[in-house]
């Protein structure tokens, strides 16, 4: 299976809800195993799968991408990719990285 991921690392317009949303899921899917477009942004990722594994691993990619630490809990808090986007962006505001 071929997945096309998105690296937004290196984007200099900002990161919006949408862009993070797509990152998320691309990131998701490889976690999982599925094509990306399998995946509801409004979905609950735990529906897909998504374990505590997966969450830290999403954690790490998340600091490694973004520089932006997140308690590895932030995948049940803010339980879709889009409620996790918002939260990310809100994040990367608020610390000055958008």
């Amino acid at each position: 299976m071929s997945i096309e991921t998105h690296d937004l690392s290196s984007a200099s317009a900002g990161h919006t809800a949408e862009s993070l949303t797509t990152w998320l899921v691309d990131r998701v899917a490889i976690y999982l195993q599925r094509d990306p477009a399998e995946i509801d942004p409004n979905e609950p990722l735990a529906e897909y799968g998504m374990d505590s594994v997966a969450a830290l691993s999403l954690c790490g990619d998340v600091e490694e991408d973004f520089d932006l630490v997140l308690e590895p809990t932030v995948a049940w808090d803010y339980p879709t990719a889009a409620a996790l986007a918002e939260h990310l962006a809100g994040e990367l505001k608020a610390a000055g990285k958008s």
